[in-house]
């Protein structure tokens, strides 16, 4: 199995527009759950503090083999948030092993 871990920074959005970015990021990718078979689990988890300096979106995925996580990584719905994500954020940090 492989778990797909990734973190994303908002942009610097006011609390009430950040509250509403980080609602319609966790819904688009908790989404792909349902939309992308290779998907064998997902959780979103936000950073309940606001204002943290640290990251404010977690995704944990797993994956039965890397060319499952291949075929995510390219599928038409994953790309869609993607492209949510890089409008909405500044950074991102990855990190994909086997367990």
């Amino acid at each position: 199995m492989i778990n797909h871990v990734v973190l994303f920074k908002l942009k610097g959005y006011p609390e009430a527009e950040k509250e509403a970015v980080l609602s319609k990021i966790k819904e688009a990718l908790e989404s792909l759950k349902d939309k992308i078979e290779q998907v064998k689990y997902l959780e979103v988890g936000l950073n309940y503090e606001l204002n943290a300096k640290s990251y404010d979106v977690c995704l944990i995925s797993h994956f039965e083999s890397v060319s499952d996580l291949d075929i995510y990584r390219v599928h038409p719905d994953h790309l869609k948030v993607v492209e949510l994500v890089q409008e909405t954020t500044v950074e991102r940090a990855a990190v994909d092993f086997e367990f």
